[in-house]
């Protein structure tokens, strides 16, 4: 079969893969699309992301969905022919981590697409994929494959919020518009945010906080002050969710939060310097967030019941073949949110 193999930096190739082998407990998945993420992008831009770096070719892809091609001889969860969103962490459940119910920080993960391991964990940005039958999650006959490959993404932006606590009636402040920006804040509105505030430099990001539910949102390389005015008017921000991974961005913004406030960090950023004074004095918690354990699930039912619609996240879908011109539009903020390859 086919896939999207990443070699080094600007080194992506349409090539062939080998197929995988069927455990008794395993379903083989026929890939329908996959998302574009920000690693998948570090990975083509620069060969890897933070001190993690491509040793060996690796398909690249995390975010997927598809049809159920086969399925073991022991799976009972799914049958063939079911159209499901693959969640792309499988982790070991026997380690320290797992029993204390930190599955997302297993010393022994498998996660898809990530050199994080050597021999790395091929991703699924290929013509099938096989996988352990707990990662294949159904998804209703009304949400597209398109957006049943947001269920990763999605996860990864409830997580955030449970990670932030309660946020009924509180006043949310989120900086970087990307599709993670935009899915904190559809999860954000879901948990009850009373008032939710975006910013970002690129106007077209901007526009998709608006459509994801974001009461406001600022260009901040167009009004540097934005914020002051509105928090002048309105009051500060009981709560932070900073996607961005800009040390400006979040310096800036924590100048906006109420006394006791809370930041959950999910952009990665490299070391950045932090305001320490403000912190301590207003009593600030700094709160990190990685990956997502059971609202992989959630994200998945959310969909299935219409209560979440990332449907207007999508910009464009491009044929796996064309995987170079995705990933130049992927990263062109100006244009594009969430792109995806289409594998049918």
């Amino acid at each position: 079969m086919r896939g999207v193999v990443v070699h080094a930096p600007k080194d992506l190739r349409i090539e062939e893969v080998p197929q995988q082998s069927l455990g008794p407990t395993d379903v083989r998945v026929r890939i329908a699309a996959g998302g574009i993420c920000g690693s998948d992008l570090h990975y083509f831009n620069h060969g890897g992301t933070g001190a993690i770096r491509i040793r060996e070719p690796m398909v690249l892809g995390h975010e997927v969905s598809g049809t159920v091609a086969e399925i073991g001889s022991g799976v009972t969860r799914v049958a063939v022919g079911a159209r499901v969103a693959v969640n792309p962490s499988r982790a070991c459940g026997r380690c320290v981590r797992c029993q204390q119910g930190l599955h997302n920080h297993c010393f022994d993960m498998r996660f898809i697409g990530s050199a994080m391991r050597f021999p790395h964990i091929q991703g699924g940005f290929r013509e099938n994929l096989v996988v352990h039958e707990t990662q294949a999650v159904p998804v209703a006959d009304q949400v597209g494959m398109g957006e049943a490959a947001m269920a990763e993404p999605l996860a990864v932006c409830l997580h955030a919020v449970e990670r932030a606590g309660p946020l009924s009636g509180r006043r949310v402040l989120v900086t970087g518009c990307g599709p993670i920006g935009a899915l904190v804040i559809m999860a954000a509105r879901l948990a009850g945010a009373a008032t939710v505030v975006a910013t970002d430099v690129q106007d077209f990001a901007l526009a998709a906080a608006v459509m994801a539910g974001a009461d406001e949102a600022f260009n901040t390389a167009m009004a540097p002050d934005a914020l002051d005015r509105f928090v002048a008017q309105a009051g500060p921000f009981d709560v932070l969710f900073e996607a961005s991974g800009n040390a400006l961005a979040l310096r800036a913004a924590i100048l906006h939060l109420h006394p006791r406030g809370i930041v959950v960090q999910l952009g990665l950023g490299g070391d950045i310097p932090l305001p320490i004074n403000i912190l301590v004095t207003r009593e600030i918690d700094l709160r990190g967030t990685f990956r997502f354990d059971t609202e992989f699930d959630l994200a998945v039912a959310l969909m299935n019941t219409g209560r979440i619609n990332v449907r207007p996240l999508l910009s464009a879908t491009l044929p796996f073949e064309d995987a170079e011109a995705a990933f130049g539009l992927a990263g062109d903020r100006s244009r594009a949110v969430k792109v995806q390859l289409s594998f049918v």
